[in-house]
């Protein structure tokens, strides 16, 4: 498994390919379909995402050849699923937007929807910041063309302010901790378990994504893996794994929490916490007419902002052909 950078990537997709490392594991226990032995499915992932554990899951014996790459952000995998250079991945509602006008290759074939309180706006903890309000005139961090960027918007659309009336700063996660905890932000607004790591220096939460998010990531596929008959089946099978291994995850949370600190260094604690505070479980869902209208929304908010350059009909972006898989999830 391979960490993706914007450089790499961007270099893998004009080679045609991103190497991705192969992970065969069929064979652990299901017999190999004779149909799907010969398909290759290129799959994204994040590090310690649900994915990253179907072995531990029990449902890591695919009948084709599963290679994954790891990325680091959202946006690059929506360039690869461009770039013919991957099969299927996931992302926030977010980068899909930027590529719409180009009638891309990406389509969105499902949602996982869930926890939006991992979202927030965090102050430091001695902050005079009490409410949204106050936000006005202050520097606030966000990560540029994600859901952090939205949220600031809408946050500030209540308040009837805009980034005008605030001084934006536009920062990687990384470097918005480092900013956050030297005290060169007022505000910050983030996701995630830094969130966790944030807090435990001392950060408070301002507010949450809750009632201003849907909570909504998607699942995107090339339409040439849809045009192919057998590497549509293999989507369809890799995500009833992957709804299988939510439930795994759901059954047993501290044991995922332990066995995910192992592979991403992240104290299992902070794990802990973001699970006892999150506003709803993960659910594996088919497209449905709520939820392109969630993204239309994100694009709208994004073109009236001039965060994107015009307005965007996404709505020709999303695939609902394995309806019929996902429903009985």
């Amino acid at each position: 498994m391979m960490l993706i950078s914007r450089r790499s990537a961007l270099q893998g997709l004009a080679a045609g390919a991103l190497g991705l490392g192969a992970l065969n594991l069929a064979g652990c226990g299901r017999k190999k379909d004779a149909d799907l032995a010969g398909v290759t499915l290129r799959a994204a992932t994040y590090r310690g995402n649900p994915d990253s554990f179907f072995e531990q899951a029990g449902v890591a014996d695919t009948p084709y050849t599963l290679e994954t790459a790891q990325f680091a952000g959202g946006n690059l995998i929506a360039e690869a699923i461009n770039a013919h250079s991957l099969d299927v991945g996931g992302m926030s509602e977010i980068p899909p937007i930027f590529i719409a006008a180009a009638n891309p290759l990406l389509r969105i074939v499902a949602v996982l929807q869930g926890d939006v309180n991992n979202q927030v706006v965090l102050v430091p903890k001695d902050s005079p910041l009490q409410v949204t309000a106050d936000l006005k005139g202050k520097r606030v961090g966000y990560v540029r063309a994600t859901t952090s960027q939205y949220m600031l918007l809408k946050i500030l659309k209540e308040q009837g302010l805009t980034f005008a009336d605030i001084t934006p700063v536009a920062l990687s996660p990384q470097d918005g901790l480092a900013a956050f905890n030297q005290g060169s932000l007022d505000a910050w607004v983030i996701y995630g378990v830094v969130v966790q790591l944030a807090r435990e220096a001392g950060a408070r939460v301002l507010t949450t994504g809750l009632n201003r998010l849907s909570g909504n990531y998607l699942v995107a596929a090339s339409k040439d893996a849809l045009a192919n008959p057998l590497k549509k089946r293999a989507i369809g099978d890799y995500l009833q794994r992957y709804a299988k291994t939510l439930a795994w995850i759901e059954a047993d949370y501290t044991r995922w929490a332990r066995i995910r600190a192992q592979l991403t260094s992240i104290p299992e604690a902070a794990y802990l916490q973001e699970y006892r505070e999150r506003s709803a479980g993960y659910r594996l869902l088919p497209v449905s007419d709520a939820a392109i209208a969630s993204q239309q929304d994100v694009a709208d908010t994004f073109a009236a902002a001039g965060v994107i350059p015009a307005p965007v009909d996404v709505r020709p972006l999303w695939d609902d052909s394995l309806h019929e898989v996902l429903a009985k999830l």
